[in-house]
């Protein structure tokens, strides 16, 4: 019985250590790594232009942004309506969301982010979304996209209730 024990928390122990060298692997990544959240860009060339075409974004699966402080970078899922981009973060009132998801309330300190997109970066802003005729097609949108259809129920009443936290993807003023 205590082998067994002595394997089972030997085991345990390299599962641990494995997965606590990945994290920090990834915050010195450049970028993120699937759903851990990475280190800041360090690839990737600065757009420079006019305010670009966002239309892409529409059939686009995901993108990746960092925050500028604390400097991580993730992976999201992406809208586009009207010509803007607009990220989310749900499950925002689930206890998981609150365990999981630091980064919106880190937006709310400093709510500038690099956008990465095909390894161009832009230079952008978060700003929440809390209510407007935007809210119910980019939520349709990202159910249709990524959730076969199935909904979140009423967007506007997700969105108001902070069950979901949209965001547009703004330039920098």
């Amino acid at each position: 019985m205590q082998t067994a024990l002595k394997i089972l928390g030997g085991f345990v122990g390299l599962v641990v250590v494995f997965v606590v060298s990945v994290l920090i692997y990834a915050r010195f990544h450049d970028g993120p790594i699937a759903i851990i959240a990475g280190g800041p860009f360090t690839s990737g060339e600065l757009y420079q232009g006019p305010e670009p075409d966002w239309s892409p974004m529409r059939t686009r699966q995901e993108v990746e942004f960092q925050l500028l402080e604390p400097a991580r970078s993730r992976i999201t899922w992406v809208a586009e309506h009207e010509g803007k981009p607009y990220i989310v973060s749900g499950y925002m009132n689930t206890t998981f969301g609150k365990v999981w998801k630091q980064w919106p309330h880190e937006i709310e300190k400093d709510d500038r982010i690099l956008l990465r997109v095909d390894d161009v970066i832009y230079e952008r802003r978060l700003v929440r979304i809390m209510e407007g005729p935007m809210v119910a097609p980019v939520i349709n949108q990202l159910a249709e996209k990524y959730l076969d259809g199935a909904s979140f129920g009423d967007p506007d009443e997700a969105v108001r209730n902070g069950d979901v936290w949209l965001y547009e993807v703004a330039p920098r003023a």
